[in-house]
């Protein structure tokens, strides 16, 4: 993409209601364009992690056996009201009326949805299990919407939702996701700290949020540091296994949230391993029983032939909350600093010479190879100086960039620069091109 084609309103001042980093550096960056409280939409180098982080997502939930579908923003009242949340879920649900003078609401969630989807379809024990997933916006009027797309009203979240017949089938598909959860966030560039959470809402009686650390986070959080240090589960791990062991290894360590916290048990551990941090939710994973098939009537025949009501779990992964969260862990002093895997562009290309004919010919060859070669490249061909160039391309925050300019070219180099490191190199424009044919 060149860059004067892009739309990238960057700017050099953050509003100064934006209070914490990962708002001030989406609004600097252009990412984001606030539209009302807590509600924003999302331009183009936003978009494009946005859209990065969504499919990370969507290939740890298939691998882990999950089923992809796309449920509605908007919802039926009637179907919240025969779960008994519509009255209980308070002013945080958006409710409206259509033309017809109907009760419909703007979904915060999708377990009655959902569960309605299940009713209609499926009958028997012999298709389950069953773990159905989409990635879909949601709403929830927060009160004080703060921290940008952190605790907005509008948010992009994926849920899934498991059936199955038994509580044993059940506690093995909240373990898939638990391990799944791992796994996405790790491929992200993050270290995600499951911990034993309140149920709150949702409902049940098992629940985990995964956390990031972060100075900037909403919530106390404490935990083992042994846990920390513990590698992810692996992505060639057996998703149709027992996966007990996997999930034992990391809930065997101290790990809870403010409303979890027991200072008792925390004391207890060698002051060494004590970690007191602040902490971001990205996820939150529930298993609640039959708390929305029994009212909702979501039974299946079993295997002596009586009807029962299914096993149930939920699954939520912030994907617009990600981002921030990514920004929080990930930035320095010039800017952000992007985890390859969710990066908007893989490199950034920078023409010092715009014009000059040897650095358009070298920039047009390096650009046409790598896009070749699978990598999104973002290339800056503007007339701005060479002091604006490199700072804007350290604002955004590409893992590389490549600068081309007269002096390099005088001896068939360009300058690699690494973002997170800041290490320079000087490398011949033939031996890069040669390994991009290879690649």
């Amino acid at each position: 993409m060149r860059l004067s084609k892009f739309f990238l309103p960057v700017s050099k001042e953050a509003p100064s209601d934006a209070a914490i980093v990962s708002h001030q550096l989406m609004l600097r960056t252009g990412m984001v364009r606030q539209n009302g409280a807590g509600i924003y939409t999302w331009l183009p180098l936003g978009y494009r992690v946005l859209k990065r982080i969504e499919q990370i997502v969507r290939e740890e939930m298939n691998r882990a056996g999950a089923v992809e579908l796309l449920m509605p923003t908007l919802q039926q009242a009637d179907l919240w009201r025969e779960s008994g949340r519509y009255d209980d879920y308070g002013k945080e649900m958006l409710r409206i009326k259509d033309r017809h003078d109907r009760d419909m609401l703007y979904g915060p969630t999708n377990e009655e949805l959902i569960t309605d989807v299940f009713r209609t379809y499926v009958k028997s024990y012999k298709q389950l299990p069953l773990n159905l997933y989409h990635q879909q916006w949601k709403f929830r009027d927060e009160v004080r919407p703060r921290f940008g797309v952190m605790r907005g009203r509008e948010f992009l979240m994926k849920d899934a939702y498991s059936f199955d017949l038994t509580e044993d089938g059940a506690r093995a598909a909240y373990r898939k996701m638990f391990c799944a959860y791992l796994n996405a966030f790790n491929r992200m560039g993050l270290t995600a700290v499951p911990m034993r959470a309140d149920t709150g809402p949702i409902g049940g009686d098992l629940s985990h949020e995964f956390i990031i650390l972060a100075e900037t986070g909403e919530s106390a959080v404490f935990c083992d540091k042994a846990l920390l240090d513990l590698p992810p589960p692996g992505l060639d791990l057996d998703f149709d296994a027992d996966l007990t062991s996997e999930v034992e290894k990391r809930t065997q360590f101290y790990a809870a949230t403010e409303e979890m916290h027991d200072e008792a048990v925390f004391d207890a551990l060698p002051d060494d391993r004590k970690v007191s941090a602040r902490g971001i939710e990205v996820g939150h994973i529930f298993y609640f029983g039959t708390k929305y098939s029994k009212p909702m009537n979501a039974v299946v025949q079993g295997p002596d032939g009586q009807m029962v009501p299914v096993q149930m779990g939920s699954y939520g992964i912030g994907v617009s909350r990600l981002v921030g969260a990514l920004i929080e862990a990930c930035h320095d002093e010039s800017g952000i600093v992007w985890p390859e895997a969710v990066a908007p562009f893989d490199v950034g290309l920078i023409n010092m010479r715009v014009g000059d004919e040897a650095c358009d010919a070298a920039c047009k060859e390096l650009y046409a190879a790598m896009s070749a070669a699978g990598q999104e490249v973002l290339y800056d061909d503007t007339d701005d100086r060479a002091g604006a160039k490199f700072a804007r391309m350290d604002l955004i925050g590409l893992p590389r960039q490549i600068t081309v300019g007269p002096r390099g070219l005088a001896d068939g180099k360009v300058e690699v620069k690494d973002r997170k490191t800041g290490d320079k190199q000087e490398v011949s424009i033939a031996h890069m091109l040669a390994q991009l044919k290879a690649s």
